[in-house]
């Protein structure tokens, strides 16, 4: 029955547009406009029971009511009783237009019915007060989160860190760029990259297994370590001492000789900023290739999350220092980083552009390099002091509360000084029995110990100063 209405109301229509007004009034008056008028009752009864189930429940204002109020779609004779004139409609036809429109004028009036898409967080109805927004609301597919001014949520091309900890330790950590149709795997399950896009940051999904892995976007520190590599990377503890010892300030002008895998090239671009630049010089061609592609991908990474370009203020050459002053021509350095395995060959062609009084920070593997670079500067009698020589230890500790073998908090137990130790009991008790986290606070001992996995040496510092 529905299929034949159809096709006479494409029938109809037709006739509409044709202008044949006596076969017009003439179908609309037969038993077609009876099967419209039954389709048209049905979707007006559909409709009341919509209403229905809009109608303020216990937990919901009327406010959120309203929020969720939508237009009906039109019934089939509602379509093609606005395309006739009306001396040609049926008393039925033309009841139900009347109730239509009163049913407009009454919601035009209402100040409070919210039609359309309206943003949540502008919307006042009745009776609310204008407070300051404290916070913004993004929209993705059909969800709203709440997010607080500058966060972003996750989009493709991001990289993040995925980790995963068992008893305070880390059993799983992976760099992976967030791409559509892409997916994390591990060990502990598989987690599909559509699941993590217009997500925010920093929060825990379950695996394909149900194991918790948490996400966040990978920090500079994150993607130096976990990044493609060359040769070796100055490490961040040793990277962080250097710009130290060379005092690097935003828009200085640094000389940096030993891109390698390009982590001291952006260790310096970010500490002299977009009103300062670097000069990185590797004399091997594949680490040059290396160090710029891990510069670009940082860049685009960090502008997505960001919605910022990254400084551009790293120049990468291709070229030997020691053959090659026509580089240095006409500059001049606030400071100089080098990681070669012979510096001492290179200082000679450096030290002339080095501001005097400034620092030239050498990173060295082991100590015979050092008594080497210590040796040539005494022979060549260059310019420059030897203020200091360090290696720099990082030593992680692990500090938990200690645990009962059956999982419960070890308590402290007071000495017993005279008192009544039924009153201790009890006073302990109640002291334990408010707080829902366990133990009152300072009643759990605790274990502090060496953390059974440590970063051995990774370098030796020289820092040299430069004087007239």
């Amino acid at each position: 029955m529905a299929v034949h209405a159809a096709h006479r109301c494409m029938y109809l229509h037709r006739l509409v547009h044709s202008r044949n007004r006596d076969l017009v009034v003439k179908l609309v008056k037969s038993s077609c406009s009876r099967i419209f008028f039954t389709a048209s009752m049905r979707s007006y009864e559909d409709d009341g029971q919509s209403q229905e189930s809009l109608k303020l429940r216990p937990n919901q204002t009327e406010s959120q009511a309203l929020l969720i109020r939508r237009k009906r779609p039109l019934s089939p004779l509602e379509r093609i009783s606005s395309l006739l004139p009306q001396d040609v409609l049926s008393p039925e036809v033309m009841q139900l237009r009347e109730q239509e429109q009163h049913g407009e004028e009454a919601e035009k009036c209402d100040p409070a019915v919210v039609t359309g898409e309206e943003d949540l967080e502008t919307y006042t109805g009745p009776g609310t007060a204008q407070e300051p927004k404290a916070a913004a609301f993004q929209r993705v597919e059909g969800q709203v989160y709440p997010t607080l001014l500058g966060e972003s949520l996750l989009t493709s091309g991001e990289l993040l860190i995925a980790e995963y900890r068992k008893n305070r330790r880390v059993e799983f950590r992976k760099m992976f760029q967030l791409q559509p149709g892409s997916r994390l795997q591990s060990s502990w399950g598989i987690i599909m990259h559509e699941d993590l896009m217009g997500q925010p940051a920093g929060r825990f999904l379950k695996t394909s297994r149900g194991v918790p892995i948490f996400i966040r976007r990978a920090s500079l520190e994150d993607y130096v370590l976990h990044m493609k590599r060359g040769p070796a990377i100055a490490y961040p503890k040793d990277a962080a001492n250097m710009l130290l010892m060379m005092d690097v300030m935003e828009g200085d002008c640094v000389l940096e000789s030993g891109s390698g895998s390009g982590a001291m090239s952006l260790f310096l671009s970010r500490a002299v900023g977009s009103k300062g630049s670097v000069l990185s010089v590797e004399v091997r061609e594949d680490h040059h290739r290396r160090s710029v592609k891990n510069y670009e991908r940082w860049r685009m990474s960090w502008a997505l999350r960001r919605e910022q370009e990254w400084p551009n203020n790293v120049e990468f050459q291709h070229a030997d220092l020691c053959s090659s002053s026509s580089l240095l021509a006409g500059r001049g350095f606030h400071s100089v980083a080098l990681d070669l395995i012979h510096p001492h060959l290179v200082l000679p062609t450096v030290l002339p552009h080095l501001h005097p009084g400034a620092v030239c920070a050498v990173y060295l593997a082991n100590i015979t390099q050092v008594v080497d670079l210590l040796e040539g500067l005494r022979c060549s009698g260059l310019p420059v002091l030897c203020e200091r020589v360090v290696e720099v230890p990082v030593r992680d500790w692990v500090v938990d509360p200690a645990l009962q073998k059956d999982g419960q908090y070890c308590t402290r137990k007071a000495p017993n000084l005279g008192e009544d130790p039924r009153s201790q009991e009890e006073s302990s008790d109640g002291a334990n029995g408010e707080n829902n986290f366990g133990p009152a606070f300072g009643n759990v001992p605790y274990i502090a110990r060496p953390h059974p996995e440590q970063m051995s040496h990774t370098a030796f510092l020289v820092k040299l100063r430069k004087f007239a």
